[in-house]
């Protein structure tokens, strides 16, 4: 009978986005690395797709958009769901491991497994799943404690053996996306001895959103009192918020400065909305000094590529913040926090809204002396 030491062809679901899968690396790594003969596919969603196949420990990946997923569209059937069983059936995986933040349900993931023959099956659960996960790790969160979300998956591998040194995210830029964002940072005239700063001001929840009139401040000083370079980067549907922080950036003394500069393009202030594939976007953190960002999935890119990361953290959850990179995490202490909501329930937003744009920049200013020092040092040791 197969056991987890034996098992070579294992499953791993993570059917959440960008930020969760990367979270996910770290074990994801320990399960191939406890058995060299391991071969790992990962079972996600559409928007976790993409950047799961930069994980280099990752020698599959399939897409499944599951109906216990709040961002699936609703289904008119359960074909989808029984063709699903059937495929991963005939895959004959040795075992499954499902994993899941503390306030996500594992059993339909396992009911899945369970139809689909693959007799290991692991999981945190808050009940006694009885038959669908004959590994069941009885999950403390969050009445006993609440640890990152990095933390929670490693220590869910290491209950059957797999552990691994390294516990960094994993990501790896392809060689092809680093040439052409080393050719548009060419083209705009960013000087690479200088900093350079990309701002990522959205959010798939409004919650998470620092209002943009004060990335706009951030911008401005930035620019105009540090002299450093900014790029925004985005998707489609954030080109009117950055054309709404570049209008709001436009002060007199900002219009004065650019004008006097307009030889020099890397005076100015860039956008790349819309502009990048994910392993652009990737590409593009690991050739920056720094990363200013809501707590969204470019957090998470950055700290996979090593890029130092100042976090506008809105207290939604305490889980997601950057692992295993210098960063700073800035937000204003609520009572209402860790209300894991979408929207603020009280509308104020006060958790983002109070951080100050000052606060902001010297965080950033911060890093980069700290971080900028640490590189003259190794290349003198060197």
């Amino acid at each position: 009978m197969v056991n987890w030491d034996s098992a070579e062809n294992i499953l791993c679901i993570r059917l959440d986005t960008i930020g969760d899968v990367l979270m996910t690396t770290p074990a994801i790594r320990a399960l191939k690395v406890s058995n060299p003969r391991r071969r790992i596919t990962l079972l996600t969603s559409s928007a976790g797709a993409d950047i799961s196949l930069l994980v280099p420990e990752i020698d599959q990946v399939m897409v499944y958009d599951a109906p216990w997923l709040k961002a699936t569209a609703p289904r008119l059937n359960s074909r989808l769901e029984y063709e699903m069983a059937e495929h991963l059936r005939h895959l004959k995986f040795d075992g499954a491991v499902i994993f899941t933040v503390y306030s996500q349900n594992p059993l339909p993931s396992a009911f899945l497994c369970y139809l689909s023959d693959i007799p290991l099956r692991l999981a945190h659960c808050h009940e006694n799943p009885y038959q669908l996960l004959p590994d069941w790790i009885k999950d403390p969160e969050p009445e006993k404690l609440v640890r990152h979300e990095v933390r929670r998956q490693l220590d869910l591998v290491g209950t059957i053996g797999c552990y691994t040194d390294n516990e960094r995210l994993s990501l790896r830029v392809p060689k092809e996306a680093l040439a052409v964002v080393e050719g548009i940072l060419q083209n705009l005239g960013i000087d690479r001895q200088r900093p350079l700063v990309v701002i990522h001001p959205g959010a798939s929840a409004a919650s998470r959103r620092y209002p943009p009139e004060k990335f706009a401040q951030v911008a401005r000083t930035l620019v105009l009192d540090m002299g450093m370079q900014v790029i925004f980067t985005g998707i489609e549907s954030e080109q009117e918020l950055v054309a709404e922080i570049k209008k709001a950036m436009m002060t007199a003394d900002a219009i004065a400065y650019l004008t006097n500069n307009l030889s020099s393009n890397s005076a100015a202030v860039h956008s790349l909305v819309e502009c990048l594939k994910l392993s652009e976007l990737a590409a593009l953190l690991q050739l920056s000094s720094l990363l200013i960002s809501n707590n969204t999935g470019p957090v998470h890119i950055a700290a996979a590529v090593g890029t130092p990361v100042v976090d506008l953290y809105a207290l939604t959850n305490p889980q997601h913040t950057p692992w295993g990179i210098p960063n700073r995490v800035l937000f204003h202490d609520v009572p209402c926090k860790y209300c894991y909501k979408s929207i603020c329930p009280q509308e104020h937003q006060e958790c983002l809204s109070l951080v100050t744009p000052e606060s902001v920049v010297n965080a950033a200013c911060e890093l980069l002396a700290a971080t900028q020092s640490q590189e003259c040092l190794l290349l003198t040791n060197d």
